[in-house]
């Protein structure tokens, strides 16, 4: 087992100073970070969220009346630690533009069609080996203006809940061979090629469905020389 906290690895996490990616120049910090010892309650409770999660949650296409369109997909994996082992009982929630590349928000306005199946939220908790598992729909692609015809390639928000409020870890999931990939100051925000190659997904045809789903694998490492990259560290 690891005892010694891996500094190291954190720069496999994205900058927090991009200036390509125009609204982390207002959201990076200028001056140096004030440490902020955590007490026995912020490192012990309260758990959130894992007592609320219901039967199919993590089925994104059953939310609604109707299915929703676009391709359905199975997006599972596990939830590890530094030294590769599972990670139990760890909130698993996503969240994602729908197949046209909106999301329900009132903030996201550009001229894509909403889904009235597709509400793009779903949670999960990882069970004793650390296996997560949703149904969803592909997202799309979206304009997001950061700059002349900037287009986020198609991803979907992980972020993972530990023991406690304080240790909730965010992070982006990609899919393989995206040709946005190198105009995209969010995915390029991590400095390290390997680390960003740790945000992108695998085609799992092992575990495809026939005639109903392709299957995606994407695991969450959340620390040492392995980590996947985190937007919020």
């Amino acid at each position: 087992m690891t005892f010694i906290y891996p500094t190291g690895s954190n720069a496999a996490h994205p900058l927090p100073l991009s200036p390509d990616y125009k609204s982390s120049i207002k959201r990076a910090p200028n001056k140096p970070l004030i440490p902020m010892p955590h007490t026995l309650s912020e490192l012990t409770g309260p758990v959130y969220g894992h007592e609320t999660v219901r039967e199919g949650d993590n089925d994104l296409t059953r939310q609604h009346a109707g299915e929703p369109l676009g391709e359905r997909i199975i997006v599972h994996g596990h939830v590890r630690d530094e030294d590769g082992r599972g990670v139990p009982n760890s909130l698993v929630e996503i969240w994602q533009a729908n197949s046209c590349g909106r999301y329900v928000h009132v903030r996201d306005q550009h001229p894509a069609p909403l889904d009235p199946n597709f509400t793009g939220a779903g949670r999960t908790v990882s069970d004793a080996s650390g296996y997560y598992r949703f149904v969803t729909i592909k997202p799309g692609a979206y304009p997001w203006g950061n700059h002349h015809n900037a287009w986020r390639p198609a991803h979907i928000h992980l972020s993972v809940f530990g023991h406690s409020f304080v240790t909730r870890l965010v992070t982006q999931m990609y899919f393989p061979a995206d040709p946005l990939f190198p105009f995209d100051p969010i995915f390029n925000s991590v400095p390290d090629e390997r680390a960003r190659a740790r945000m992108v997904s695998s085609f799992d045809l092992e575990n495809t469905q026939p005639e109903w789903a392709l299957c995606y694998r994407f695991d969450i490492v959340l620390r040492g020389k392995n980590a996947t990259p985190m937007e919020n560290h």
